[in-house]
């Protein structure tokens, strides 16, 4: 009995850590609101993506822009986000550095994840063809 324990924990243990390789995405920053404005700074190394979601009443939805600025520079990178109905998506980016997000938000709330992902992750995230590249 006591070996059959100890090898369901070894295969318990195996598959956690298993489990962890595969979804190993950190969460850098964390960002909602449902205004105008400038999210807090944040600083993520390629690759990442941006995990966002935009809600409202429907029949008020206005529109929501999100652009990616550099914050060193104050450069602007390209438009993430520009939705006029609620929404969510992901976008992948391959340049990693210090930036924060400029958001134009008028009637309708938002929330912003940065999640930090490994290379094996990033070569499995598969774009829709609007999310391929920033507007510029």
């Amino acid at each position: 009995m006591k070996s059959k324990l100890v090898a369901m924990a070894t295969i318990w243990i195996g598959f956690c850590i298993a489990a962890q390789e595969v979804n190993a995405e950190l969460q850098i920053a964390e960002f909602s609101g449902s205004s105008s404005g400038n999210t807090a700074e944040f600083e993520v190394r390629a690759p990442w993506i941006m995990d966002w979601t935009v809600s409202g009443e429907p029949g008020q939805y206005d529109v929501v822009d999100i652009a990616l600025v550099n914050a060193k520079t104050g450069s602007f990178e390209g438009v993430a986000v520009k939705s006029k109905t609620a929404g969510n998506g992901v976008r992948l980016f391959e340049q990693g550095g210090r930036f924060y997000f400029r958001v134009g938000a008028s009637m309708m709330n938002w929330r912003i994840k940065v999640l930090q992902l490994t290379p094996e992750e990033a070569r499995q995230y598969k774009p829709k063809a609007e999310d391929s590249l920033l507007d510029r």
